[in-house]
């Protein structure tokens, strides 16, 4: 494929075959995705690969917060918190979930899950099926594959913006080699699980997960949400005298 059509075929996947994704594979992409750019070449960012029984490990902890806590998402408040103590299931993750988005990014938001929804012909009252398909997120959309992406903690806003570089460079690799992806920031909810699997350095917070794999033939991997165009994506130069 050339640059454009890599570019154009990267999309989120959220439905994986078995199919095994080799370590040698894994390898290069993410050495292909370490030539990224980033302040200073500092790349305040690390990886946690999680396969075969870890990724079912985590992938079990996680699907059953995720249950546990939607279970009591519409008690009162100090049932929730009574709940959350001593079920185990408050968030724990190194980052605050943040969905209260502006007006106008809410707006995109909400036709963006609502365009999911009706491609996977989930009723906008129909909760059971809102909440199977979130659920999906925890169980990695049946990727073979989970990576667990971390961004040194003292590097603010700057160690973001590199993650996500070094995260885009990761995912349109994987899409050149015929695999798809998905990043969530739903998979950095909880951080206890990973952090129970492998040796995180106490300077690295979880940002967010990544699901990789053979993408299936489902139709809920042809969903594309509508993108902005060139003129809503740049300001308008004001008028000189």
């Amino acid at each position: 494929m050339t640059f454009d059509e890599v570019v154009r075929q990267r999309s989120s996947k959220r439905d994986f075959s078995d199919r095994d994704v080799p370590d040698e594979l894994i390898e290069s992409l993410l050495a292909t995705a370490l030539t990224a750019p980033s302040s200073s070449n500092t790349q305040p960012y690390r990886v946690a690969i999680a396969k075969g029984a870890t990724r079912n490990a985590i992938r079990e902890r996680l699907t059953q917060k995720f249950i546990k806590a939607n279970r009591v998402k519409r008690l009162s408040l100090p049932k929730k918190i009574w709940h959350g103590v001593t079920g185990n299931i408050l968030p724990d993750g190194d980052f605050k979930n943040d969905t209260n988005y502006p007006k106008k990014l809410k707006q995109r938001a909400v036709e963006c899950g609502m365009g999911l929804y009706e491609t996977l012909g989930i009723a906008r009252d129909d909760y059971a099926a809102r909440d199977r398909q979130m659920q999906r997120n925890f169980e990695f959309f049946d990727a073979p594959v989970a990576l667990f992406i971390f961004v040194h903690g003292e590097r603010g806003v700057y160690g973001a913006l590199d993650t996500g570089i070094f995260l885009q460079t990761l995912m349109l690799a994987a899409t050149n080699h015929g695999l798809g992806s998905c990043a969530q920031a739903a998979l950095a909810v909880w951080a206890s699980p990973v952090r129970h699997y492998f040796n995180i350095d106490k300077d690295y917070k979880l940002i967010c997960g990544l699901s990789l794999g053979y993408p299936t033939e489902h139709e809920v991997n042809r969903f594309q949400p509508k993108k902005c165009s060139v003129g809503e994506a740049c300001f308008q130069p004001k008028l000189c005298i």
